[in-house]
């Protein structure tokens, strides 16, 4: 026999058809999506169908959140060392998505290893939930692993391993964690599935938990699932089809079960402050978000905003009830592992105060917030509990707007919104058939500061160097804007593409994206948002263009952490050697007026985050030699170098403003075209061929500059973008008033 770990491919993720697929005649499914396709699943190993149906699970949010849920199967392998039949654990592992699964996000166990660690526990001298036995346990998966899997075992694999079926769903569906979440979640399940699906009280995930779910089907072996108190639900088959079937059945049945008694314009209590209009609303949120943005960093550690303003999240925010099921906090561990214990509820009405008002409010509620949560660590910390996280919520929530939810970045700031929805859906649910309960503070403490959790984190690797940063691009279509942002995206920066053509922007911000990703979630969520990168059009000649550019920008992350102008404009004069006069004022609103323009329109910006902000224009070491046939371009750009020091002053303390002077860059530049190219060809009579490409041609101008340098090197975009990085990073972060020149050693722009 061979191996299913050998048959698969690694890095597969299976195609999920649209639905409806042939769902089982008994159930016509209203609240979830059929996706199982047995022509898909024909000839496929055990492994792949158990990757196919954590793909089709995952792919619909209502059956399980970003992250959350897992899946397994028993398989018999061939065991590499010996030859002969084992049987093995297939589980998700540690981290990883459902939804965008491989075969490489499973770890695999030999069954009988697996099953002699319960006697490894029993022999430990003191033994229990959260106790250091049942954490060290988790210490002995590596030694059941099969087929050398690097994949590392999750803290749910007992679950899977100790149940006897071949196929174990585990999973978080707003409809079951109604049911877990409720007062009366025992009496509830057994009216609800009857005797099919048990009951089991909150425990956390664990060696334990895994102990008691065995004793549970020992004691009633007709069950075909558990619903998990203030978890969710697990259920089991011996056919792994079966096993899907009666995961989607059962969520189906839960969430019909609360539709039939959905509370419609009552939801919530009702509405109690009505919505804004959403120009209105938006303005605000351009006003706010930045400001709110420095006040929840923490020790430098900027956070990227996601905003949800739809009809969903203000039908809670704007009700009755909102204060007081906010406060409750959250209910399910995947939840508040993103959106901490509970957000930050601000009791604003738009109606009768001003955004003065809104704000003053959040000064006192982020205050309150903070030393509630300060209490809530001292009370609850254990003597190696890590240290204090940021205290600051990850979700704030204000009426007649909406919602805000912080994170390191754009991805994790959707998904902690992503999860308030998920428990926003819970509390509806659980006070439509009966009423909603939170986990106890300690029991909450204990996920949130789990010394396994923790180790978790500190085995991520270092954030990159300009990571929970957002830098406004303008030039990004092109050149040296476009190798700017590519260099910057690498180091983590969250990059907005400006450009004069709003495609050229785009089509840098796609690269952007395609390169690293969209990010976890948010697939049928009701989250909107971006990527790493947007791409937006600007003329940085009129303001109101900026003002619509930045505040695009700041919806988007929340705010902007730093600023590079690449965008320019040479005019060459006609054949006589002259510029019209709208030449050369248009020269001067470019490289001038413009770049002073976006900056200016910044400041305020950056003045309400009170975050160490970040300035580069992009000047010209031709503002420093004098020539013939370039008078516009090279006046402006001396002007730029003096607008640099002038804005380093302006600027300060804030905010640093340099500028990168090259010399000329023919690569990827728009200011060559392919007549200015062939024009300079025969002004300097270097030889060509008319009907050479235009790389061809690019490449001769750019190496006749070369040989003017003392290096005897073309210029690239890459080189000015190195510089720009630079520049911009923390690396300088003790220069301002400063204009490096990246020229090749151009001895005629030495300072005199």
């Amino acid at each position: 026999m061979v191996s299913s770990s050998q048959k698969i491919r690694y890095n597969s993720v299976f195609p999920i058809p649209n639905p409806p697929m042939q769902a089982p005649e008994s159930v016509d499914f209203k609240h979830v999506n059929y996706l199982w396709d047995d022509g898909a699943v024909a000839g496929m190993s055990p492994v792949e169908r158990l990757v196919y149906r954590s793909n089709c699970l995952g792919a619909d949010q209502r059956i399980t959140n970003t992250g959350g849920g897992n899946t397994s199967s028993k398989a018999l392998e061939t065991d590499p060392l010996t030859g002969q039949e084992a049987d093995v654990l297939w589980v998700k592992g540690s981290g990883g998505d459902l939804r965008t699964s491989s075969a490489g996000n499973f770890a695999s166990l030999y069954m009988d290893k697996l099953l002699g660690l319960r006697q490894v526990y029993a022999a430990a001298p003191e033994k229990g939930p959260k106790t250091p036995a049942e954490d060290a346990m988790v210490g002995y998966f590596p030694h059941c692993t099969f087929n050398l899997n690097p994949r590392a075992s999750s803290i749910d694999t007992p679950l899977h391993g100790f149940l006897p079926a071949r196929h174990v769903d585990h999973m978080h569906p707003n409809s079951v964690i109604s049911i877990a979440a409720s007062k009366r979640s025992k009496e509830l399940s057994q009216e609800i599935f009857g005797g099919e699906v048990g009951w089991v009280p909150w425990l956390r995930p664990g060696f334990e938990l895994g102990l008691l779910m065995q004793r549970e089907v020992e004691a009633n072996p007709a069950l075909k699932g558990l619903v998990m108190s203030q978890h969710g639900l697990i259920n089991w088959a011996d056919d792994d089809k079966a096993c899907y079937d009666l995961t989607l059945t059962l969520i189906e049945k839960a969430a019909r079960y609360i539709e039939e008694r959905d509370k419609g314009e009552q939801t919530f209590g009702g509405q109690k402050v009505a919505p804004m209009a959403d120009a209105d609303r938006d303005a605000l949120l351009v006003e706010l978000l930045p400001w709110l943005r420095g006040r929840v960093t923490h020790r430098g550690e900027r956070l990227i905003g996601t905003v949800q303003t739809d009809a969903t999240i203000q039908r809670f925010v704007n009700s009755n009830d909102a204060p007081r099921l906010a406060e409750l906090g959250t209910s399910c561990p995947d939840h508040f592992l993103r959106t901490k214990i509970k957000p930050l509820y601000v009791d604003w009405n738009p109606a009768s105060e001003d955004t003065a008002a809104l704000k003053a409010k959040l000064e006192a509620g982020l205050a309150k917030y903070r030393d509630d949560y300060a209490a809530y660590y001292e009370a609850c910390k254990h003597a190696n509990s890590p240290a204090m996280r940021n205290p600051n919520p990850s979700v704030v929530l204000i009426p007649g707007v909406g919602m805000i939810a912080w994170g390191k970045n754009k991805s994790e700031s959707r998904v902690t919104a992503e999860f308030y929805n998920c428990a926003v859906e819970v509390m509806r649910g659980a006070e439509a058939i009966d009423e909603y309960i939170a986990l106890p503070q300690q029991e909450a403490f204990d996920i949130e500061y789990w010394l396994l959790e923790e180790a978790k984190l500190q085995r991520m690797p270092p954030e990159k160097e300009f990571a929970r940063k957002v830098v406004l691009i303008v030039g990004a279509g092109n050149g040296i804007g476009k190798e700017a942002a590519h260099r910057l995206a690498a180091e983590g920066a969250h990059i907005i593409c400006a450009d004069l053509s709003a495609e050229a922007a785009q089509a840098t911000a796609d690269e952007l994206t395609a390169k690293y990703g969209q990010g976890i979630g948010v697939a049928g969520s009701g989250v909107s948002g971006c990527g790493p990168a947007i791409g937006l059009g600007v003329n940085i000649t009129d303001r109101e263009s900026i003002r619509q550019l930045l505040a695009t920008s700041v919806l988007a992350y929340g705010g902007i952490d730093s600023l590079l102008v690449t965008a320019g404009v040479f005019l060459p004069p006609d054949r006589e050697g002259k510029l019209s006069d709208d030449a050369w004022r248009l020269t001067f609103e470019v490289n001038v007026h413009g770049a002073y323009n976006i900056a200016d329109e910044l400041k305020q910006l950056f003045a309400d985050q009170g975050l160490n902000g970040s300035v580069v224009l992009t000047t010209s070491v031709n503002a420093v030699v004098s020539k013939k046939g370039s008078v516009a371009y090279d006046t402006s750009k001396a002007a730029a170098n003096h607008l640099v020091r002038e804005l380093a002053v302006e600027m300060s303390p804030l905010v640093r403003v340099n500028g990168v002077a090259p010399a000329t860059v023919v690569q990827g530049s728009t200011m060559f075209p392919r007549d200015r190219v062939i024009a300079s060809l025969v002004k300097y009579e270097i030889p060509f061929e008319e009907s050479g490409s235009d790389d061809d041609l690019r490449g001769k101008l750019a190496e006749f500059y070369a040989q003017r340098t003392l290096t005897k090197k073309p210029i690239t975009p890459a080189d000015q973008a190195e510089a720009m990085y630079f520049m911009l990073s923390d690396r300088s972060s003790k220069t301002t008033g400063q204009v490096l020149s990246v020229d090749g050693g151009l001895h005629e722009a030495f300072l005199r």
